[in-house]
């Protein structure tokens, strides 16, 4: 149908490619362990609305203009590890809400100040839409699955793109349930709850930076 071809060979490696760690799983995990599933399911939507943004995007054609125009690549690309970098410097600046305190009441003390779910998912959203590298994934895995003489190569590409993303958003909620379920079952104390989402802080640096040193391809 609309020359898609080899759906359960796409959707098997569409699963597989969602597993892989990213820094989409990390954001997911961090959110889930340090404020609860509904956040970790926050951020996971927001990746998810940025996804169909690259999808569309792909299937006009705009995409394209990424892999084939170096000044437009290198502006998304630095924009976007910008941003990157940005969240990762607010994660290493968490703080213990109360942190004067304490001493005397420890257990109060180290909680890390909770993020509106708002903007969590603006989080989620715009740190995949804002990676050039997003976009150029779905330009060179998802035509591979469209037949070339597709009198519909632009819908077939929506599909695809949207089978891709359903199946990357049951995984991501289920991973951000999976998560809040075993901080709470681990029973992760807030003051590791704080050091998981600032060494998550860390790895945000650490991929922003790389993302700027990312090439055309």
């Amino acid at each position: 149908m609309y020359g898609i071809h080899d759906l359960t060979l796409f959707v098997i490696s569409g699963l597989l490619l969602n597993i892989m760690p990213g820094p989409d799983s990390l954001l997911i995990m961090t959110r889930s362990a340090t404020q609860g599933w509904r956040a970790g399911s926050a951020a996971a939507l927001g990746i998810g609305a940025g996804t169909m943004v690259h999808i569309f995007a792909a299937a006009l054609g705009l995409s394209a203009l990424l892999s084939t125009s170096a000044t437009a690549f290198t502006v998304v690309k630095w924009v976007g590890a910008a941003y990157i970098v940005y969240v990762g410097i607010g994660m290493l600046r968490a703080k213990r809400r109360g942190e004067a305190d304490a001493r005397a009441d420890e257990a109060v003390a180290a909680t890390i100040t909770r993020l509106p779910y708002r903007r969590i998912f603006f989080q989620g959203f715009l740190t995949n839409v804002l990676n050039p590298k997003v976009a150029l994934f779905f330009l060179a895995f998802v035509p591979q699955f469209i037949a070339a003489d597709s009198t519909s190569k632009p819908l077939a590409f929506i599909i695809l793109g949207c089978i891709f993303n359903f199946n990357g958003m049951v995984w991501c909620n289920g991973l951000a349930v999976f998560t809040a379920f075993a901080s709470a079952r681990l029973k992760v104390k807030p003051l590791v709850a704080l050091w998981l989402n600032r060494a998550t802080g860390g790895l945000f640096l650490a991929l922003g930076l790389r993302l700027a040193l990312a090439k055309q391809q």
